[in-house]
């Protein structure tokens, strides 16, 4: 019996001196007191492991670190320690958190879930400077049920709060452009609040990534409005999160996914759900409903819609690493003799043809340029490596421009404007934009008699002698003549911007 454990003092107190214990007291001590002592620290470790399983498991309860693993399905590992990350930016938080360790919405009772049951609207359709109204946007976070059959996103919310109707729902038309011609063809969403976690479907699969339910109705077989009412929109929307995002497509074309697969793959690293046609029941602990949109083609600071203060050139950087466009400056010209700078002019099969154009690139030619001309077609990724490589991209307005998203930075950019006072329409669809992306940009105007309308329409009418009252009558009449032009421009007047082109290139 040496053990340090059970050593006593060599001297008693008391100032007892040299004294010893008596031989049999200590003797008898060295057999009964270790028995003792030996079942009194046992008794002692044994509350104190109580007690520490007892304060475990309280802690595990309320403590905002931890989250149960109970009910979890589908894509959620049960087991892992779900620790929500503080950030700075505000405006990231539920959305990150999310996206790093999502409460399990599917425990019953609603938990944590259901404390952060919230929902915030952005439905200011002010559009400051644009004709379009922007479309309403819902963020969610808390215990959220999807359920794409019944068209429902369902919120565990206790407290019935939110800017819910007095059914305890929300309807929106997630399409990222608010026309009143075109949303009565877009799939409506509904929110329903519901007091508890038994009042909402059980999940059969829990995501540990935010949600994002949006449409690619209305124009979405148009490259214009595929950019500006879906991938921008996206962008804006979701390109914070990394990846750690799910998507959710409603009026589903598969064609428009596999075609655009680069750039979905690029904001999301999950297989896009088919809201149209998936049976089960997805579980987030937040979401968006609807996505959030600023002009055609341009991005600008916004508290709500953009507070990341994304610009044109962060998604022409991302389209062009969806792509894989490695080439991010034009030619240096001068640097390397017999160095020609690349000419891509974009040939239209429709209206607003250019209807002299093997002149156009015979004269570009002979100014020193290397031209190919090319029509757009379905494979974006051909196309886009097409444009990557040019440093100047010529076109008539139309749809062909909005290629321009996919040139090197400071690469020049050639409009050839229409007649028709168009001049709104060619600044704000291409021009802004071209100069948000931080390309060079020429605009040459056609005049009366380079339209194919001097053919069609005698000097007198609307379209010569006041071509501004048919933008007032609307899309329809305007559609119906100025945009069903073909123009064939005078070389001697067009002759001085292909030269501009060049004068950029060396800025």
């Amino acid at each position: 019996m040496n053990s340090t454990a059970y050593s006593r003092p060599s001297k008693l107190p008391g100032g007892a001196g040299d004294r010893r214990p008596p031989t049999r007291l200590r003797g008898f001590a060295s057999k009964i007191e270790p028995k003792k002592l030996g079942a009194g620290l046992l008794a002692g470790c044994c509350l104190a492991l109580l007690t520490y399983v007892s304060l475990a498991k309280l802690f595990a309860i309320y403590s905002p670190v931890f989250a149960s693993t109970a009910n979890t399905s589908g894509s959620q590992e049960p087991g892992v320690p779900e620790v929500l990350s503080r950030k700075e930016d505000e405006a990231e938080k539920a959305a990150e958190a999310a996206a790093t360790s999502v409460p399990n919405p599917s425990a019953e009772g609603g938990g944590e879930g259901a404390a952060l049951a919230k929902m915030s609207c952005d439905e200011n359709g002010e559009d400051e400077g644009f004709p379009y109204a922007r479309p309403s946007v819902c963020e969610l976070s808390g215990d959220i049920r999807i359920s794409p059959k019944q068209k429902t996103m369902y919120l565990v919310n206790p407290s019935g709060g939110g800017g819910f109707d007095e059914n305890g729902e929300k309807r929106l038309r997630p399409y990222a452009r608010k026309d009143d011609f075109l949303l009565p063809a877009v799939v409506e969403v509904t929110v329903k609040s519901v007091p508890s976690a038994a009042a909402a479907p059980q999940c059969t699969k829990t995501h540990r990534v935010p949600a994002v339910v949006f449409s690619v109705a209305g124009y979405t077989d148009n490259f214009f409005h595929d950019n500006t009412d879906a991938l921008i929109p996206l962008f804006l929307t979701a390109s914070h999160l990394k990846g750690e995002v799910q998507l959710l497509i409603t009026n589903y074309k598969p064609w428009w996914v596999q075609k655009y697969t680069p750039v979905l793959r690029r904001l999301s690293n999950y297989d896009p759900i088919n809201f149209d046609a998936d049976a089960g029941v997805h579980c987030f602990a937040a979401g968006y409903l609807g996505l959030y949109r600023d002009r055609d083609l341009i991005i600008s600071p916004h508290p709500t819609r953009n507070p990341r203060n994304y610009t044109m050139v962060d998604y022409n950087r991302f389209i062009r690493s969806a792509y894989a466009l490695r080439r991010d400056r034009p030619s240096a010209l001068g640097e390397a003799p017999g160095m020609r700078p690349q000419m891509l002019i974009i040939s239209r099969g429709g209206t607003r043809k250019l209807l002299n154009l093997e002149e156009v690139a015979a004269a570009a030619t002979e100014l020193g340029f290397n031209v190919t001309v090319a029509e757009a077609g379905a494979d974006v990724a051909a196309f886009a490596a097409l444009v990557n490589a040019a440093d100047v991209l010529l076109a008539v307005h139309g749809a062909g421009l909005t290629n321009q998203i996919f040139l090197p930075t400071q690469a020049v950019v050639v409009q050839i404007v229409p007649w028709g006072n168009m001049d709104w329409m060619a600044t704000n669809f291409y021009g802004q934009p071209a100069r948000e992306m931080q390309l060079r940009y020429v605009e040459y105007y056609v005049d009366e008699e380079e339209t194919s309308l001097k053919d069609k329409y005698p000097r007198e009418h609307l379209v010569f002698s006041d071509p501004k009252a048919l933008h007032k009558q609307g899309w329809q009449a305007l559609a119906e003549t100025i945009m069903k032009q073909d123009v064939k421009v005078n070389l001697t007047r067009f002759r001085p911007f292909l030269l501009q082109a060049i004068d950029k290139l060396q800025e």
